[in-house]
């Protein structure tokens, strides 16, 4: 089992940046997977970014690339999520999530543990 709980989500204006946390517990293993991903009110969740937990590869959705960043610093059970210049589309509920499948998936039914979501919300 690896339990998950996210946190750094808050109000922000548009152009600002934010760091959102996940604090990994549990079994750990070298084919975890760990993912971040978004829901906009009335919109399905959307994958953001993932990495391997060894930090090797990542992804990032098109949409977030060059803005977003994941990271896990110095081998800590924490994940993070840097979003910078932030737009009013960006608002939604963001989520944390984990899966052993080896590879990074991004479809959020591959993901099996998931955190309670932090609300990031960017004003105009």
């Amino acid at each position: 089992q690896v339990q998950l709980v996210d946190s750094g989500g808050g109000l922000v204006q548009a152009g600002g940046s934010l760091r959102l946390s996940c604090a990994v517990s549990g079994r750990t293993f070298s084919t975890l997977i760990m993912g971040w991903f978004r829901q906009a009110p009335g919109k399905e969740r959307e994958f953001v970014a993932g990495m391997t937990w060894n930090g090797g590869s990542r992804d990032y959705a098109d949409s977030m690339k060059g803005r977003f960043a994941i990271f896990r610093p110095n081998n800590k059970n924490t994940v993070y999520l840097q979003a910078n210049n932030l737009t009013p589309e960006d608002t939604a509920i963001y989520y944390c999530a984990a899966q052993g499948l080896g590879y990074i998936s991004t479809h959020d039914l591959d993901y099996n543990y998931w955190g309670q979501g932090t609300q990031v919300t960017v004003s105009s």
